[in-house]
């Protein structure tokens, strides 16, 4: 019988009365020995893992090295007189010097190891995902940027032709709980499906009407998203774009720019860099980049559907997260001398005001 948490307190009966009537004075102790935990204070967590091929020998030492039984020998013992060893699932688990030996057994052989949070925030790109990746577990950087730039795993997601460059923008932004030791391609199908059913037929309808793809209102997605951190504002950035490709006037964004020399750049924007020639230099070409730039969160996403109504043609950062919006190029110029050119205009600014007034990290 393989004892789970529902039929725990019916098994505990049955193991007592079973390991007496096998044993006799050694089945009493056994029976003891199961039903007891090793300690009753300390309550003591380790995450304890079992890679395929660990042996019940090995598994039963381990937890007395970390204090979690009493007795590797009867633990070895019980597993083997119950059949549980074989049932045991490779995994990592929580588990405590609180839990009984039948309460270890009941966690090792259920095949639900303990899940960590795996954080992915609106507007991040897959080489910062990818990089969280690596701090989780050395080697999946690599793995997770190749899978999503790998044709043959885009169409096996459900994709058709044609294929985005990545699945760059694909990637829903949230909190997700994986185990530690989780794999490149388990990350990306969740995040994956997450997106894809954001994508409702509500939003596709939508698109339509714009006259966009989904990969087109990604794209626009993820532009606003990396443009304000002001969530009020991002329709009226969604309408400065829309109006923009409407009039075939360059998009001229420097975020789009700065993800086409991502893996060179330093975080210094430079001239030099809005001269470079590449497939998301907005400013060197009419119309969206080739694909999207980040990961774009919901209100991002429905604000590239459902602009706001306006005739703004530019914005310019007050510094503080927020931006001045104009309708033609001399207001323009005037608003970047006031509020770029201008160092009083920057003194004691920041971006990092608007997430203190919004209350958001």
């Amino acid at each position: 019988m393989l004892v789970t948490q529902k039929n725990l307190k019916s098994f505990l009966f049955l193991l007592t009365f079973g390991l007496i009537a096998w044993g006799g004075i050694k089945g009493t102790a056994l029976a003891w020995f199961a039903l007891q935990s090793h300690s009753s204070g300390s309550n003591k967590s380790v995450i304890l893992e079992i890679p395929r091929g660990k042996t019940a020998g090995s598994i039963s030492m381990e937890l007395l090295e970390k204090g979690v039984i009493s007795d590797a020998s009867k633990f070895l013992k019980l597993g083997k007189l119950m059949g549980w060893w074989k049932e045991v699932k490779a995994g990592e688990y929580e588990v405590t010097s609180n839990d009984s030996p039948v309460e270890l057994f009941s966690k090792l052989t259920s095949g639900v190891s303990v899940s960590l949070p795996f954080v992915v925030r609106e507007g991040e790109n897959i080489y910062q995902i990818a990089d969280k990746l690596e701090e989780r577990k050395p080697g999946e950087r690599k793995k997770f940027l190749s899978l999503v730039k790998d044709p043959e795993f885009m169409r096996s997601l459900g994709l058709q032709d044609p294929l985005p460059p990545s699945l760059e923008g694909y990637l829903f932004p949230e909190t997700y709980f994986f185990p530690r030791r989780i794999e490149a391609k388990e990350v990306i199908q969740k995040m994956f499906q997450q997106m894809d059913a954001l994508w409702t037929e509500e939003r596709h309808t939508k698109a339509q009407l714009l006259g966009m793809s989904q990969h087109e209102v990604l794209t626009l997605a993820s532009m606003v998203e990396k443009e304000t951190g002001a969530a009020h504002e991002r329709p009226v950035i969604a309408s400065v774009f829309h109006n923009r490709l409407k009039r075939r006037q360059r998009l001229e964004s420097d975020p789009t720019t700065i993800y086409g020399i991502w893996e060179n750049f330093n975080g210094n924007l430079k001239r030099s860099h809005l001269r470079q020639k590449t497939k998301y230099n907005t400013y060197s070409f009419r119309g969206l980049p080739l694909g999207p730039i980040a990961n774009p969160g919901v209100k991002s996403i429905d604000a590239a559907l459902s602009p706001a109504k306006t005739e703004y043609l530019y914005f310019v950062s007050r510094n503080d997260g927020t931006h001045i919006f104009t309708t033609n190029f001399k207001d323009h110029k005037k608003a970047v001398r006031d509020f770029q050119l201008n160092p009083k205009a920057r003194e004691g600014k920041s971006w990092r005001d608007l997430h203190k007034k919004e209350g958001t990290n």
